[in-house]
C-alpha cells in the first residue's frame, strides 16, 4: 500500500481517523494524504449568525467565514504531531461538495480511512451516517470505516459466504495489508440451515493458508444480521473486520449495504469494506 488518503471534517477532527492513518503508514511505509473537507454549505456558523439590522451584513458574512478559516487551520495545524513528521504527508484541503471532492480522490488512492460518525453537517446523526454510507456506495477505493477510539490492529476476522465479492474483499485485504500474515485470523460463514456445507471450502482454505499462516475457519447457524453481530460482538479489541460488495445488487445477505450498516451501528471494531464494479 502505497498511499492513504485520511479523510476529516475540517470544523471537527478525529483522533481516532488520525491514530488508524499512522499506524497503517508506518506499517506499510505509505504517503498518508490528510483530506480536510469544507463543504461550500457547511460553517461554523448559521444562518441567524449573519443577520444584522439590515438583513443578511457582508461584514458579518466576512468575518464568520474568516473563523470558519481559522478553525481549520487549527485543525491542519493539529494533524502535524511528531508520529505524522516521520512519514511522509501531504495535505489537501477540499471545498466544493464534500462527497463529490471524497470520491474523486478515492480513485487515486490504495485506501480511505474515515471515521463511522463523520457527518459534515452540524447535526448528529446515527452511525453510519449519510455521508459514509454515500463514501462506501460510490468509492473507487477499499474503505476503512473506523471507531470513535484508536485501537492498534492485531487480529481479523473475514466475512466469507462463496460469491466472488467476499474473496475479491479478502484479496484486497492481504494486498494492502502484508504485515497482517502472522496475525491471527477467523474466517466466519453464517447460514440459516444447520450443516450447510461451507462453499468452495477447499479453495478458501487454501487461498487464506497462501497468506496467513493459521487461519480459522468458523461455520454458524442462524439469520445472517444478528448471528454476526452476536458472533462479532465478542471480538477482542484490536479486530478488524474485512467484508466486500456495499451495493443494492450484493448476491447475499451477508454483504449488502444492510449487514454492513447493522455492523458499523452494533460494533466498535474497523470495518474494511471492499467491492468491484
Amino acid at each position: 500500500m502505497k498511499k492513504i488518503i485520511a479523510a476529516f471534517d475540517g470544523l471537527k477532527f478525529s483522533e481516532a481517523t488520525l491514530g488508524y492513518s499512522v499506524e497503517l503508514a508506518i506499517r506499510g511505509k505509505s504517503v498518508v494524504a490528510g483530506v480536510f473537507l469544507e463543504d461550500f454549505l457547511y460553517h461554523s456558523f448559521n444562518l441567524f449568525d449573519m443577520v444584522g439590522s439590515r438583513g443578511i451584513s457582508q461584514t458579518k458574512l466576512h468575518h464568520l467565514l474568516k473563523k470558519t478559516r481559522r478553525r481549520v487551520n487549527n485543525r491542519l495545524s493539529h494533524s502535524k504531531t511528531p508520529a505524522i513528521n516521520e512519514l511522509s504527508t501531504t495535505v489537501h484541503q477540499d471545498k466544493s461538495f464534500a462527497i463529490t471532492d471524497l470520491l474523486k480522490e478515492s480513485v487515486y488512492a490504495d485506501l480511505i480511512i474515515i471515521g463511522a460518525n463523520e457527518t459534515l453537517n452540524h447535526f448528529k446523526q446515527e452511525k453510519p451516517t449519510p455521508f459514509v454510507k454515500e463514501l462506501l456506495a460510490g468509492a473507487q477505493s477499499p474503505v476503512l470505516v473506523v471507531p470513535p477510539v484508536h485501537q492498534p490492529i492485531e487480529r481479523v476476522v473475514v466475512l466469507y459466504d462463496g460469491h466472488p465479492s467476499s474473496v475479491y474483499a479478502l484479496k484486497m485485504f492481504t494486498y494492502l495489508f502484508p504485515w497482517t500474515t502472522k496475525y491471527p485470523v477467523e474466517i466466519v460463514y453464517v447460514n440459516e440451515r444447520k450443516l450447510a456445507l461451507l462453499p468452495e471450502g477447499d479453495m478458501v482454505g487454501e487461498y487464506a493458508r497462501c497468506h496467513f499462516e493459521e487461519p480459522v475457519i468458523t461455520q454458524l447457524t442462524g439469520e445472517p444480521e444478528d448471528t454476526l453481530v452476536a458472533h462479532l460482538k465478542k471480538a477482542a479489541p484490536g479486530t478488524v473486520i474485512v467484508m466486500g460488495a456495499y451495493s443494492r445488487g450484493a448476491v447475499s445477505r451477508m454483504f449488502n449495504s444492510s449487514m454492513a450498516n447493522k455492523l458499523m451501528e452494533a460494533l466498535d471494531l474497523p470495518l474494511f469494506i471492499a467491492h468491484s464494479k
